[in-house]
């Protein structure tokens, strides 16, 4: 499976359908999608998954059956390959903006095997391994740029267990759409929740939280850009303010 920042041009699945994909003119999205694919068929891959092109975003079921099943999906993955389009060679990991968005959190701790690869499609540091995610060195440098305790990196387990804790994970993180930055915690929390786009961050952080403290009562700030400052007051118990999954498309490496 594929993990990366949405740039310009990123191909859609109507885009790929019923087409060789290295046949493609290679431009913008194209081009990182192809090497993705060339990445995973030399490590002894024919199928591979990226969230840009094996997803039909014209069907909103299937689109929200794939945002409910993404932390499985990227869980049950032999490989996930993480693509640092803004490390150069010799570069450092902690200055990616990979790891500033709030999606590729659950990209980081869902997979039990991970290589991270840099600009020019090496691999970070030239590590040679079958997961970076047993390596020492790297996983120290995952700790400095999350925050997160090593022992989590390295062997996740979702539930809501010191939920405070991984709020915290997510507290400077962003996306796009503003309600995102709660349903890409569903799966960090092992929860199933419906998700639905159009509703306030007001309203999608209360029913997350909702599910995390029962006994107490949240009303989300009214926020009207960014949902970071309702986890925040969660974190440090701030007084907060106001009230049967389908198979899944994939790419032929092959063709």
């Amino acid at each position: 499976m594929f993990s990366h920042r949405w740039g310009e041009g990123e191909p859609c699945l109507h885009d790929i359908q019923g087409r060789a994909i290295y046949g493609i003119p290679p431009s913008g999205g194209v081009k990182k999608l192809q090497q993705f694919c060339l990445t995973a068929l030399k490590r002894g891959y024919l199928w591979a998954w990226s969230d840009t092109c094996c997803i039909d975003k014209t069907s909103s079921a299937e689109l929200q059956e794939a945002i409910g099943s993404m932390f499985g999906w990227y869980r049950r993955s032999h490989l996930t390959i993480v693509y640092l389009a803004d490390v150069a060679e010799g570069g450092s990991l902690c200055s990616s903006q990979w790891f500033r968005r709030g999606w590729t959190l659950q990209e980081l701790l869902a997979p039990d095997t991970i290589l991270f690869y840099t600009r020019n499609w090496s691999l970070y540091k030239n590590i040679e391994s079958s997961n970076h995610k047993t390596n020492d060195a790297i996983l120290e440098e995952l700790t400095r740029a999350t925050g997160i305790a090593s022992r989590f990196l390295a062997a996740f387990t979702p539930g809501v267990d010191d939920a405070r804790s991984r709020l915290q994970w997510a507290s400077s993180r962003r996306t796009t759409r503003p309600e995102d930055i709660a349903y890409s915690l569903f799966g960090i929390f092992d929860l199933h929740l419906p998700i639905l786009y159009g509703e306030s961050v007001e309203f999608a952080l209360g029913r997350l939280l909702g599910e995390l403290f029962p006994s107490s009562h949240f009303i989300v700030p009214n926020i009207a850009i960014t949902a970071h400052p309702a986890i925040r007051a969660v974190i440090h118990n701030e007084p907060a303010i106001c009230v049967v999954e389908r198979t899944a498309k994939a790419v032929s490496l092959t063709q």
